[in-house]
């Protein structure tokens, strides 16, 4: 069985998690209160930082869907008639097979 980058990674990610947990294990109270806080305010940023971007991309998403709106009926009747060019006006279903 050969070895690849998916194998030694997950060997690496093991390793570190293992040796984490020993230098935890190893710590003082309060040591480890203070490492807790300190990822509890990191969670808290990135938490907040999470919830900014979900309104920035909400916003976004409501511009992009406005301009696009717009954009598509400024334009519509000009593809329209382009394809009226292209592929000739279409008539109702029936009055094509009454023609022939």
């Amino acid at each position: 069985m050969s070895v690849n980058a998916k194998h030694l990674a997950t060997f690496l990610l093991g390793a570190a998690a293992g040796y984490g947990a020993y230098k935890y294990s190893k710590m003082s109270e309060e040591e480890k209160e203070k490492l807790m806080a300190d990822l509890k305010a990191k969670a808290g940023d990135l938490k907040e930082e999470a919830e900014g971007a979900i309104d920035q991309a909400t916003e976004y998403f409501e511009e992009l869907k406005t301009k696009g709106g717009s954009a598509m009926k400024e334009h519509l009747a000009d593809a329209e008639n382009l394809f009226n060019e292209l592929f000739g006006k279409k008539k109702g279903k029936g009055s094509e097979a009454s023609a022939t």
